[in-house]
């Protein structure tokens, strides 16, 4: 293995594209865990550390702007990096985005070269 770029926790209910970032991700050489849904990645942050959290919006029992807004507000989660990934494109969801203090926002569908770009550059800043 070479550089140890980050631990990344990829959450998104659908399972295709939580696989599709997961293996991007694997393959660039991050550490990869995943979660389901909001609630799954909030009960698992604290076993998993990541540097980056990738949260699609639209998920079940808790959604992307929920469990953004609760990792920010919790001490122990709100240094983590955060990445929304959605379809929602709308200039009000990204300033709904920014004010919760997420750190990037892709659209679906999004390339996964400029997935892996955001997530390599928020890791080393996490790291920094």
């Amino acid at each position: 293995m070479g550089e140890d770029l980050g631990r990344v926790l990829v959450v998104d209910d659908d399972e295709v594209i939580r696989q599709l970032i997961a293996v991007n991700l694997t393959l660039e050489g991050f550490e990869v865990a995943t979660a389901t849904d909001g609630q799954d990645c909030l009960d698992r942050v604290m076993d998993v550390m990541p540097d980056v959290i990738t949260l699609d919006v639209m998920m079940p029992r808790l959604d992307g702007w929920e469990t953004a807004s609760r990792l920010r507000t919790e001490e122990r989660t709100a240094h983590i990096k955060v990445v929304l990934i959605t379809a929602r494109a709308q200039e009000s969801d990204r300033r709904r985005g920014m004010g919760i203090g997420v750190d990037a926002y892709l659209t679906k569908p999004f390339d996964p070269a400029e997935l892996i770009e955001v997530v390599r550059e928020l890791a080393a800043r996490a790291k920094a």
